[in-house]
């Protein structure tokens, strides 16, 4: 109920209704910015998962597919068919492992380096979009604190936690 986590004394009214919590906030505002950021990079014909997965692969090129899925939380067997559309689209390329013939490590090609030079575009403009509210030091701090909290709750630093669930 919703009165259990309101107390009228610790804050004030806003518009005539008691103030939303902060973990609401963050919700409301990460479910809002998450979908944006969707349509955003549909327009690069790609979806958030794929550009979450272009850009684990770009920081740690050479990678095995399966230190890439468990950087991402993803299923091994979900990352091969995310893996296998982005080679037939020409942006990541297997190569044998030099150290284990039998993994294969994962590179950009040119392609999906320049792809991922959009999507970074795209990132940057959405975040200043989404926060253009704030000035220069708000939006710096607001960063550190978000970023005090996700380590504080044992998030993967840059790996989105709905990987998981992509089965």
């Amino acid at each position: 109920m919703i009165s259990d986590c309101y107390d009228p004394a610790m804050s004030e009214r806003v518009g005539g209704k008691p103030p939303s919590g902060v973990a609401f906030l963050l919700t409301q505002v990460g479910t809002h910015a998450a979908r944006r950021f969707a349509e955003r990079v549909a327009e690069l014909d790609i979806t958030p998962p794929v550009a979450g997965l272009l850009r684990s692969i770009a920081t740690g090129p050479g990678r095995s597919q399966q230190a890439v899925a468990d950087e991402l939380g993803l299923l091994p067997s979900r990352l091969v068919a995310f893996v296998d559309d982005l080679e037939r689209r020409g942006l990541v390329e297997r190569r044998r492992n030099a150290d284990d013939r039998r993994q294969y490590a994962l590179w950009l090609t040119a392609d999906g380096q320049a792809l991922l030079g959009r999507i970074g575009r795209t990132g940057r403009e959405h975040e200043l979009d989404l926060t253009r509210s704030l000035d220069d030091g708000e939006r710096a701090q607001l960063g550190a604190l978000l970023a005090r909290i996700a380590e504080d709750q044992g998030l993967t630093p840059h790996v989105h936690p709905g990987f998981s669930s992509l089965k």
